[in-house]
């Protein structure tokens, strides 16, 4: 089954194609389809993998008032607090409710044995306030070593892996929570296609979710196929390529096409994001950039068509696939030129 497109208007689902013809402004409302969970995930998503808290707390709040309604969390990022507390004062002072807000968490790798998922969740939902996760995630395929160091290490500096695990058991551990009502929805996160597919095989609930890099330099077209053909999301992280070098937002096409259109190079790189069938995810602590990066608007299909034919450029920011270390921390930034926006997993 193949995710159809939606935008919520007036309380009804809209087609995207449809959406688009009508209003240049809708994309940003677009909502995509889940195969099971809560219904449908919002397209325009925003990340918190903020290292200061009280910065996290500011830009979680600003996002759900400019517009946001998506928020990916993460046990590894250590401020789900933070960021339940901004839900929470949004919600009290009336703008929103509960259920307009999708909220993604994600399983850390120490805790992937079953018996230490069901406490991981519950943890997380102590955090963040809240009663159920719409999406958990586990957010790598590797086990770490159990126990409270979330990065545990060997005398040489080496990870040391879990081997008395699979992620078969893990996601099976996951479906359980499903069963509960501690999660609407289940994912995977920073996998290939080949740990997808092993996970599908053995799933009694498939992945709803699929979250992994993407952008421009990076647009993973045959795990987008897959996930197409199977009712999957994919959810891309980094998807303005974490303002590293070589820069997204400073290629001559997507400059080109920002020039045309008068938009900025960012809000190309997260409209081609959702026209092309994808949910995103995006970070800053600017509000202007948090602005900027919610009122994105329908690409022309030339320009669409522009990006996918004419950059050939293939780089991938994160090794986190290979290893399970996430190492992207550090590299947490505000991209500097003008109009854009800083963007990590």
């Amino acid at each position: 089954m193949q995710a159809t497109l939606c935008k919520i208007r007036t309380g009804a689902p809209v087609c995207l194609e449809e959406a688009i013809m009508a209003n240049f402004d809708t994309l940003r409302y677009t909502k995509i389809p889940l195969i099971h969970g809560s219904g449908a995930i919002p397209a325009v998503g925003f990340g918190t993998l903020i290292p200061d808290r009280l910065a996290t707390g500011r830009a979680t709040k600003a996002a759900l008032e400019v517009g946001f309604r998506h928020l990916d969390c993460a046990e590894r990022y250590r401020n789900e607090d933070a960021v339940g507390d901004a839900v929470q004062v949004v919600i009290n002072a009336g703008m929103i409710r509960r259920e307009d807000i999708f909220v993604t968490t994600k399983l850390w790798n120490t805790n992937h044995r079953p018996e230490r998922v069901k406490s991981a969740i519950d943890a997380s939902l102590r955090r963040l306030g809240l009663d159920y996760i719409d999406c958990y995630l586990i957010h790598t395929p590797f086990a770490f070593q159990p126990g409270d160091e979330q990065d545990p290490r060997d005398g040489r500096g080496q990870v040391i892996y879990d081997n008395e695990v699979t992620l078969i058991e893990t996601w099976h551990a996951l479906e359980r929570l499903v069963d509960d009502g501690r999660c609407k929805a289940i994912g995977l996160s920073d996998v290939t296609l080949e740990k997808v597919q092993e996970v599908i095989t053995a799933a009694r609930i498939k992945p709803a979710v699929v979250q992994v890099e993407s952008h421009p330099y990076l647009p993973e077209w045959e795990l987008l196929d897959f996930c197409r053909e199977q009712g999957i999301v994919l959810l891309a992280f980094a998807a303005l390529g974490h303002g590293m070098s070589p820069n997204v937002l400073n290629d001559p096409v997507i400059t080109g096409i920002a020039e045309r259109i008068s938009k900025t190079p960012a809000q190309v790189a997260l409209a081609w994001a959702v026209q092309r069938g994808t949910a995103f995810l995006t970070t800053s602590t600017k509000h202007t950039y948090i602005q900027e990066n919610f009122e994105i608007s329908a690409l022309p299909e030339d320009a669409m068509r522009e990006i996918r034919e004419s950059i050939r450029l293939n780089v991938r920011f994160n090794d986190v696939v290979k290893t399970g270390v996430p190492g992207f921390i550090s590299r947490a930034r505000e991209v500097p030129s003008p109009g854009s926006a800083a963007d990590v997993p």
